[in-house]
């Protein structure tokens, strides 16, 4: 399938079919399963109010589930579970069904079959456009991980596992609060 080809069909998917275009090739994706939608459902309700709304918390953000980005100058089309933007970036955003304005923050939870691509083509597209942070979480381990953007490449900056006691963390950028994670996790 040609790159042409591959946007023709990205373009002709029902609207929700999960899928991604990188490199010119189309990706279909599963339906994310339960825990990874409570997990996504519960992290993107932990920094909505301080975050979002600025309810006790420092405010500043656009935080949302699964917006679709077109990114860089093919462009990659790919929806990440939940995306930041810093307010003074985001100027007026309400009219705008795809995003070409990578995002400050990123979080992809990962789905069994998933992981492979989570961690590798959408991390390179994401650090070849300055998206600043990435966290990537995995619902089975119960772990977070928080890496930075440093030129292009990620550096991992923490690691938390409730297995191994981190159960109020805090995480760049939003580590002016805490955040409980053994909660992200609970059924």
């Amino acid at each position: 399938m040609s790159a042409r080809e591959a946007v023709e069909a990205y373009e002709a998917l029902p609207q929700g079919t999960p899928a991604a275009l990188l490199d010119g090739e189309l990706h279909l994706l599963p339906r994310p399963k339960f825990l990874h939608l409570r997990v996504t459902s519960r992290l993107g309700g932990a920094l909505d109010g301080p975050f979002d709304r600025g309810l006790a918390g420092p405010g500043g953000w656009i935080i949302l589930d699964e917006p679709e980005l077109h990114l860089g100058p093919r462009p990659d089309r790919l929806v990440p579970d939940l995306a930041g933007w810093r307010r003074e970036r985001l100027t007026d955003p309400r009219e705008t069904a795809a995003f070409t304005l990578a995002p400050d923050w990123v979080c992809e939870v990962l789905s069994p079959g998933g992981e492979r691509f989570d961690r590798i083509k959408k991390a390179r597209v994401y650090a070849r456009e300055g998206v600043r942070h990435y966290w990537i979480i995995d619902p089975i381990a119960q772990t977070l991980e928080v890496l930075r953007n440093e030129s292009g490449q990620w550096l991992a900056v923490s690691s938390f596992a409730v297995e191994e006691g981190d159960l109020l963390i805090r995480a760049e950028p939003f580590d002016a609060i805490e955040l409980e994670l053994d909660g992200l996790f609970r059924v």
